[in-house]
């Protein structure tokens, strides 16, 4: 559903989710994802296609002061005027008694983003398209957000290391960075991550690399037999003039 919706009433442990993407396909298909029997009626999706929208659906622009009645905040990376880092960094600014869990999409998983956008307070950091496998990721952010971070409680996957014992991020040098234990594992996930999505994204686009082949394939076979058809046919028409 779109914005305007702040006053619905959902039943209790729904999920209220603010969407905020401005591709309205990319929109579309998590607001179906999340709204599928799979997810068995565990989120209320409210979706607005700017991070400005965002803001006054939050009551955080102009000093606005209204009561947040959402539970998660799902935010494309790259938008026009305001981005999704910028509303990431608007709501984190928040001093607020329960957090808004932010988890922060894109269509890039470049490592730097990624680092950048966990810094910054994000839950997780999920590649585009949104897919079945990502709501339990969902699921883990918001429960992690909920729960006090004493007693070995833990955080959401992707922030782990950011997120942990709320200390802020060590920043070390490149050279310091890459030799570093903590770096070097930082560099191994990245490189998992980036195999991975590569390997998603392949698996999704063989059937139909298959197809054109097999397409291309016909066509060069039905040029050959016209060529021969033609030429057969040009030498018995003069065998028959003659």
């Amino acid at each position: 559903m779109e914005a305007g919706a702040a006053g619905v009433e959902v039943e209790e442990g729904v999920m209220r989710v603010l969407l905020v993407d401005d591709s309205p396909v990319d929109r579309r298909v998590a607001q179906l994802l999340l709204s599928s029997n799979s997810c068995a009626g565990s989120f209320h999706v409210i979706a607005v296609d700017s991070a400005k929208k965002a803001m006054e659906f939050l009551g955080l622009k102009d000093g606005g002061g209204k009561e947040q009645a959402i539970d998660m905040v799902l935010t494309d990376y790259c938008m026009p005027e305001m981005t999704g880092y910028d509303l990431l960094k608007a709501i984190k600014a928040l001093n607020s008694l329960k957090p808004i869990p932010v988890i922060v999409m894109s269509s890039e998983d470049e490592p730097q983003r990624i680092s950048r956008c966990l810094n910054a307070g994000a839950e997780d950091f999920i590649v585009k398209p949104l897919q079945s496998k990502d709501v339990q990721r969902l699921r883990n952010c918001s429960t992690a957000a909920a729960r006090p971070t004493k007693g070995g409680a833990a955080p959401c996957e992707a922030a782990a290391v950011a997120k942990r014992n709320n200390k802020p991020p060590l920043v070390l040098p490149p050279s310091a960075a890459a030799t570093s234990p903590s770096g070097r594992r930082a560099n191994l996930a990245g490189v998992a991550m980036v195999l991975h999505s590569s390997s998603v994204e392949l698996s999704q686009y063989l059937p139909l690399l298959l197809k054109l082949v097999v397409l291309a394939y016909a066509i060069l076979c039905l040029g050959e037999l016209l060529h021969r058809w033609s030429s057969g046919g040009r030498c018995s028409l003069s065998l028959w003039c003659a």
